[in-house]
């Protein structure tokens, strides 16, 4: 078992394919997670992805996209173990947990930019 076990969730009131295409830009990754280096182990599209994870811990993380209603929840998991010579790991496993929250609520607020409460997601 993993030092640093994370399990996340965030719904997004956008299409599968909205949200995954911004997932998938791989610019993105590097503002999310900029200390760590991201191996992408396998392109699920509309899914979400999962990637190798090494840096500061090392182990895998997984974004999975779960269509529900008019939307997706984002799902955010990372499994690692902090590297020797690394920050503790109560205060790693809060900065992981941070940033996968950025990641949602970033997504979150760019697709549902200008969506009014109740109305469905634009196509």
């Amino acid at each position: 078992m993993s030092t640093i076990q994370i399990a996340d969730q965030t719904f997004v009131a956008a299409p599968a394919a909205r949200v995954a295409a911004a997932l998938a830009d791989r610019r993105r990754w590097r503002q999310w997670w900029p200390d760590l280096v991201l191996e992408l182990r396998a392109d699920r599209a509309e899914q979400g992805l999962r990637w190798g994870v090494s840096g500061p811990v090392a182990g895998t993380m997984e974004v999975w996209l779960e269509p529900v209603l008019d939307g997706v929840v984002v799902h955010y998991f990372l499994h690692a173990e902090p590297v020797a010579g690394q920050s503790d790991s109560a205060r790693t496993e809060h900065d992981r947990r941070v940033a996968g929250k950025r990641m949602a609520f970033g997504l979150k607020t760019e697709l549902e930019a200008g969506r009014p409460a109740g109305v469905a997601p634009a196509g």
